[in-house]
C-alpha cells in the first residue's frame, strides 16, 4: 500500500504559489491605486463613459510600468558606471596615447604628442595654438620616416615661456619632391593621473586633459619623458 505524505504536498503547493501570488498582489495593489487615482479625477456631474475608463487605467497602467523599468535601466546602467570606473582606475600612472591633438601643458610635465603622415616625409613643420585657437609656436621638426613624436614644454622658439593649459598641434609635412602630404594623424600622449564617473561615461585626465576613455587608442606600460629647451621631435613612433 502506498502512503502520501500530505505534509510534504502541502509544502510544495504553498512555496510554488507564492510567487504567483505575489505578482498577483503586487498587480492587484496596482490596479487599486490606478482606480483610486481615477475616481478621484472623476467629475461627478460628467462621468465618463466604459471605455473611456478603461481606456484611461490602461494608459496609467503602461505609464506606471514605463517608470518602473526606466528606474530599473538606471540601477543597471549606474552599476556598469561603477564597474568601468573601477576597471579605469588601473589607469592611473600610466602612458596613453589619445585620439586628440589636445595635449594638457602642465608645471611639471610636458604637451606631448604622436604624428604620423600616409607616405614617407622628408620636410615636418609644427604649429601649436592654445584653446583659443591662436598660434604660439611654429618650429621645424626633424623627421625621419612617416611618423615621430614631440613633446613641447611650453618654451617658445623665440623663447617666451607659455602657461600650463590646453594646447594643440597640426603638422605640415612635405615628401621628397615638396608636395605637401595630406591626411596628417596627430594624437596627444601623455600620463593618466585622474579618473572619474560623468554622466554615465568614464573620463581619463592626462596632463590636465579630459578626455573620454573610449578615445584611448594605446596604453603603455611605463610614463612618456617630456621634452626640454622648449621642444624634442624624436622622429620616432610613440
Amino acid at each position: 500500500m502506498t502512503s502520501v505524505n500530505t505534509n510534504n504536498t502541502t509544502n510544495t503547493t504553498t512555496n510554488t504559489a507564492n510567487p504567483n501570488s505575489t505578482g498577483l498582489n503586487a498587480d492587484f495593489t496596482m490596479f487599486l491605486k490606478l482606480l483610486t487615482t481615477q475616481m478621484q479625477n472623476q467629475d461627478p456631474l460628467s462621468p465618463m463613459d466604459t471605455s473611456q475608463y478603461t481606456q484611461q487605467l490602461v494608459q496609467y497602467s503602461q505609464v506606471e510600468q514605463s517608470m518602473a523599468q526606466t528606474s530599473t535601466l538606471k540601477d543597471i546602467l549606474s552599476t556598469l558606471g561603477t564597474q568601468n570606473l573601477t576597471q579605469a582606475s588601473s589607469l592611473i600612472g600610466r602612458a596613453v596615447e589619445v585620439d586628440t591633438p589636445v595635449s594638457g601643458l602642465s608645471d611639471t610635465q610636458a604637451a606631448q604628442w604622436s604624428w604620423t603622415t600616409p607616405r614617407t616625409a622628408t620636410s615636418v613643420v609644427a604649429t601649436i595654438t592654445d584653446s583659443s585657437g591662436k598660434v604660439v609656436d611654429t618650429r621645424t621638426v626633424e623627421v625621419k620616416g612617416d611618423q615621430g613624436t614631440l613633446a613641447w614644454d611650453g618654451l617658445t622658439s623665440d623663447g617666451k615661456e607659455m602657461p600650463a593649459g590646453k594646447y594643440s598641434l597640426s603638422i605640415k609635412a612635405l615628401d621628397a619632391s615638396g608636395t605637401e602630404i595630406t591626411n596628417t594623424t596627430v594624437h596627444s600622449i601623455g600620463v593618466v593621473n585622474d579618473v572619474q564617473l560623468a554622466n554615465g561615461s568614464v573620463l581619463v585626465t592626462v596632463n590636465g586633459n579630459e578626455v573620454d576613455a573610449s578615445k584611448l587608442i594605446r596604453v603603455g606600460a611605463t610614463p612618456t619623458t617630456g621634452g626640454t629647451g622648449g621642444g624634442t621631435d624624436t622622429g620616432t613612433g610613440a
